[in-house]
């Protein structure tokens, strides 16, 4: 039964050839073919647009989405380099007043009350100072008998010489008078020469004694006087000291210099305090100006008559430096600053005010907004934004103020910057960014 089959089964296979159909192949493409076909121009043509894109995609180092970043134009426009500075608002005048001397203060204010020119604000008990006083008046009355005694004997003296001077004048006027009685009998020959001779002698000798006599009253005279003016010259002296410890006196009564308000005080009531201690300090309500502290590195630059723009309340108003301290302390230079018009109203002391001053204006330069970039390039790098890729670019800047950088090279206006911190980007030259 096996070999009919096997003999067969070829027959059967050979007579299937008169069964096929040859078909002819079609001319031009199929239609799956030209599916294909568009399919692919269709993706081209839609990556057209992107290539761009795709360039800049890959060329970046890094990627990162703008709403992460801070962007900026470059802009040209006028550029005023300023130094913000923190203020204080202070009385223009503000004196503190200290103790005259040593004793008990006696307060007769309160920190915070109104006060006119000349009220007593405290007074001192100095029961040494006052005895002191007392001592000295009592030592000007002593000298000023001793002057008044001086005087009345000068003249006393004075009138004893002059009354004696007279007196040897009368003496040589008799003298004279006997010579020529004298010479009148002598030529009479009723006088000897020896008498006549004796004449002469009593004439020259009163002459002497007169002559002697005056130059011995003026010498008395200017000692007298000398003394006199010495004596003068202490009880003067006594007076000085007399007067300025009653100044003294009338210093401890502490009074206010102009009116104003008790800014503090410093001491209790009844309390002991030494001579120049600090009392408590009164202020100008009338006049405010503003104390500043300055970086030393500006300090050069800041000069009196420097424009000061100070910012209170939200509001802007004028001002001008007008004081600079000579003296560095913890890298910055105080100073102080006046309201250019009339003060705002509502001022108080020690009030806080932010202030800008303008050292220099630059008009017509390139400039964009200060940022981190700034410190992190140190002012020499940035990524300028161009079609959604940051490419790092160095630059030069000049000029800076508190909010503006101006811009000497490497930026041209127009351009977008990044203001952020560059050090995220690790020194990318480029960055994608993301929208």
């Amino acid at each position: 039964m096996a070999q009919p089959l096997l003999f067969w089964l070829p027959v059967m296979i050979q007579q299937s050839d008169s069964m096929d159909v040859i078909l002819e192949k079609p001319s031009g493409l199929s239609r799956r073919s030209k599916i294909l076909i568009g399919a692919a121009v269709v993706l081209i043509l839609s990556l057209i647009p992107l290539w761009p894109a795709l360039q800049r995609w890959s060329r970046a180092d890094q990627s990162v989405d703008l709403a992460r970043l801070r962007t900026a134009t470059v802009t040209r426009g006028d550029l005023e380099r300023d130094v913000a500075a923190d203020g204080r608002i202070v009385a223009a005048n503000h004196p503190r007043l200290y103790s005259p001397a040593e004793g008990t203060v006696a307060l007769r204010v309160r920190a915070g009350q109104t006060v006119i020119k000349g009220q007593a604000l405290a007074t001192i008990e100095s029961p040494e100072l006052e005895s002191q006083l007392a001592q000295e008046r009592s030592r000007l009355q002593s000298l000023e008998s001793e002057l008044g005694r001086a005087r009345i004997s000068a003249r006393q003296q004075n009138v004893g010489n002059d009354q004696t001077a007279e007196l040897r004048r009368v003496r040589l006027e008799a003298a004279r008078r006997e010579l020529q009685r004298a010479e009148k009998l002598r030529s009479e020959g009723l006088l000897n020469e020896v008498e006549h001779e004796r004449a002469k002698d009593a004439v020259r000798l009163a002459e002497v004694e007169l002559e002697q006599s005056r130059q011995g009253s003026r010498l008395q005279r200017e000692a007298l006087d000398f003394e006199v003016t010495d004596s003068s010259r202490q009880v003067e002296r006594q007076r000085l000291v007399v007067s300025e410890l009653e100044r003294r006196v009338r210093e401890l009564a502490v009074v206010a210099p102009f009116d104003g308000q008790v800014a503090t005080v410093d001491v209790d009531d009844r309390q002991a305090v030494s001579a120049n201690a600090p009392l408590l300090t009164v202020v100008d309500l009338s006049t405010y100006e503003v104390e500043i502290r300055i970086p030393e590195a500006y300090a050069d630059e800041m000069v009196p008559g420097t424009r000061v723009e100070i910012d209170y309340a939200g509001r802007k108003f004028p001002g001008t430096l007008t004081a600079v301290s000579p003296e560095v302390r913890e890298s910055q230079v105080e100073g102080t600053v006046a309201f250019g018009d009339r003060p705002p109203e509502g001022l108080r002391q020690n009030q806080r005010v932010s202030v800008r001053l303008v050292l220099d204006r630059r008009a017509n330069v390139l400039k964009v907004p200060r940022g981190p970039f700034l410190e992190s390039g140190g002012g020499r790098k940035v990524y300028v934004l161009e079609d959604g890729l940051a490419t790092l670019q160095d630059i030069r800047t000049g000029a800076m103020s508190v909010g503006e950088v101006e811009i000497l090279e490497g930026l041209a206006e127009g351009d977008q910057i990044l203001l952020t911190d560059t050090q995220q980007f690790q020194g990318a030259e480029s960055v994608l960014v993301r929208q």
